[in-house]
């Protein structure tokens, strides 16, 4: 596509304490001594290991998700398309945002140690850490597919991607949902299923019509 840059894959936003830390904050009813809204709730053993990998794996998912919405939403996709793609980035650029502001008010990295390639990129497909997969992420080769498709055809192969994408994050969603002992971990766990799954419904329809 002459008009858009290609774009590099996004690098593996992780970090060793994200979700146990961060989603563990709200869930605790001494905020006495929560930073930036963080609390210090420890959760530990098995449930624990499952809230790091799923911080450590869902920003990144969230993220690619976010550059294929906006895609969708630069290239002027068709009005269905455009309106799921508004609707993921209200959804998912918020949890992004709050998990990252976790994150700092820890002083955790983001970006795990050794999860990036020497030119900064990663292919995330298939990915994974802690017995968790990050499953549905599209490769380098698949964005610049997208970004290369337009009219019908776009809109066709986005929906097939995100479909696949959201399918990986309720797989991970539900992996933790049957491990963490963290009410906050849950409650963002039971959002990503029950929003993604409604999506999900919502774009076979429109494949399907």
């Amino acid at each position: 596509m002459s008009t858009m840059r290609a774009r590099r894959p996004l690098a593996l936003a992780a970090t060793g304490l994200a979700l146990v830390l961060t989603l563990a904050a709200c869930g605790s009813g001494d905020h006495s001594s929560m930073t930036g809204g963080a609390s210090t709730a420890a959760v530990t053993g098995e449930g624990r290991t499952a809230d790091i990998s799923f911080a450590q794996l869902m920003i990144p998912h969230h993220e690619q998700a976010i550059e294929m919405a906006d895609i969708a939403l630069e290239k002027g996709a068709g009005p269905e398309v455009t309106k799921l793609a508004q609707d993921i980035k209200a959804a998912q650029d918020p949890e992004i945002a709050q998990m990252k502001g976790w994150l700092s008010a820890w002083g955790a990295p983001e970006q795990m140690e050794g999860a990036t390639a020497s030119d900064g990129s990663m292919d995330h497909s298939g990915m994974d850490m802690g017995g968790m997969s990050m499953a549905g992420m599209m490769s380098a080769e698949d964005m610049q597919t997208l970004m290369d498709a337009s009219g019908a055809d776009f809109d066709r192969m986005w929906l097939q991607m995100m479909i696949a994408h959201h399918q990986g994050a309720i797989s991970m969603a539900n992996q933790v949902l049957a491990a963490t002992s963290d009410d906050e971990v849950k409650k963002l766990a039971e959002a990503v299923v029950a929003g993604q799954t409604a999506e999900i419904t919502t774009m076979q329809k429109l494949l399907a019509g």
